[in-house]
């Protein structure tokens, strides 16, 4: 019996001094968002909420099979083929980006004018809430749906935080995402400054519209050189492969290594010039 008690209290030891040891660190959870959720991400900023990422890599990938028969029909050539087809896959993806900045470009100029009706609602003496509310209404066009549902989650929830987020979620717009934080804020603080803030931060971004686009304006040609200079090898190889003996030297190992370096300068040659093109306008802007 004493030896049973004896094992039972060194065991009970042990334990203790097992659990008083230092604790193994937490796994670390993952920060970074999937590559579906940031393709997701693209589609509601670029105003496309029907679409899925699987059905853009579905569209990606049947663009790049048809220009590959097409290219393999015409040329004769693999390399050339897959090069091609390369370019028609990443097509779909660039139209959507495409479509993100010229979205994000509308809205930057409207949003001024909504700031503007709100700050008008809150001076007739309607909530916060109901201020965002009417701009389903009384707002511009483009920003309506997002606002109606922001109406529809109040009067179903009336968690005014919640909401904020499932508006910033609908609106999927850099800007949007100011002027929620912006209100959240003014709703925590309270005060009766409500009025001046909204006057002031609609001069804002009229001041942040205008300057972004005289820069973007002044940027544009090194942008649209970047993109000539991009598409004009390709070009080129593209009525060069309806010759017989272009064909025949790029079907060789070393033809089919140029044109995969070709296409690998030309893309890091385009990113590079678009960023130095960029550079000034951001820096303007954060002056």
């Amino acid at each position: 019996m004493s030896g049973t008690l004896l094992g039972l209290c060194l065991g009970l030891g042990l334990l203790l001094i097992w659990r008083s040891g230092p604790r193994r660190p937490a796994p670390r959870q993952r920060s970074g968002r999937t590559v579906t959720e940031r393709t997701q991400e693209l589609l509601t900023q670029a105003g496309y909420d029907g679409l899925t990422p699987a059905q853009l890599y579905g569209a990606c990938a049947a663009a790049g099979v048809v220009a590959l028969v097409v290219a393999a029909g015409t040329s004769r050539s693999a390399p050339i083929a897959l090069a091609f087809a390369g370019f028609a896959g990443y097509a779909p993806l660039a139209l959507v980006r495409m479509r993100r900045r010229q979205r994000t470009t509308e809205l930057r100029d409207l949003w001024p004018d909504a700031v503007d009706n709100l700050a008008s609602a809150v001076r007739a003496g309607l909530s916060l809430p109901e201020a965002l509310a009417q701009l389903a209404v009384r707002g511009p066009e483009p920003l309506r749906p997002a606002f109606a549902r922001f109406g529809e989650d109040y009067r179903a929830t009336g968690r005014f935080g919640e909401c904020l987020d499932r508006l910033k979620l609908s609106l999927a717009d850099p800007v949007g995402d100011r002027i929620v934080e912006s209100l959240r804020l003014a709703r925590d603080v309270g005060g009766t400054d409500l009025g001046r803030l909204l006057r002031t931060l609609s001069q804002f971004l009229r001041d942040d519209a205008r300057t972004r686009a005289e820069l973007e304006t002044r940027q544009g040609w090194t942008v649209n050189a970047a993109r000539l200079g991009l598409a004009a090898p390709w070009v080129m190889l593209g009525l060069m492969s309806l010759r017989p003996e272009t064909v025949a030297a790029y079907n060789t190992p070393a033809g089919a290594l140029v044109i995969a370096g070709g296409a690998g300068i030309s893309l890091l040659a385009y990113r590079v010039m678009l960023r130095i093109a960029r550079l000034p306008v951001e820096r303007r802007v954060l002056r």
